[in-house]
């Protein structure tokens, strides 16, 4: 699973999300989903948006966390 990070990165930077969407030029809506993790794909454009407003690489953003059961790769028993 993708874990978005944008909730620890605004708090590190006591930054709100009304502000990151401003600078970053990003509806707040859509800064919502991302600081709520309620999305499934987030535009290039915005993270490069992001990276830039809070000074920070791709992999600040976002992280891999491998699921209890994988799905892909995994055999079903049964």
């Amino acid at each position: 699973m993708i874990k978005i990070l944008l909730s620890a990165r605004l708090g590190e930077r006591r930054m709100t999300q009304s502000a990151v969407a401003q600078a970053a030029n990003i509806r707040p809506a859509t800064v919502s989903h991302m600081y709520n993790e309620f999305c499934d794909r987030i535009m290039l454009a915005h993270l490069n948006n992001l990276c830039k407003v809070l000074n920070c690489t791709v992999g600040d953003l976002l992280e891999y966390v491998p699921d209890e059961e994988d799905e892909i790769g995994s055999k079903k028993k049964g």
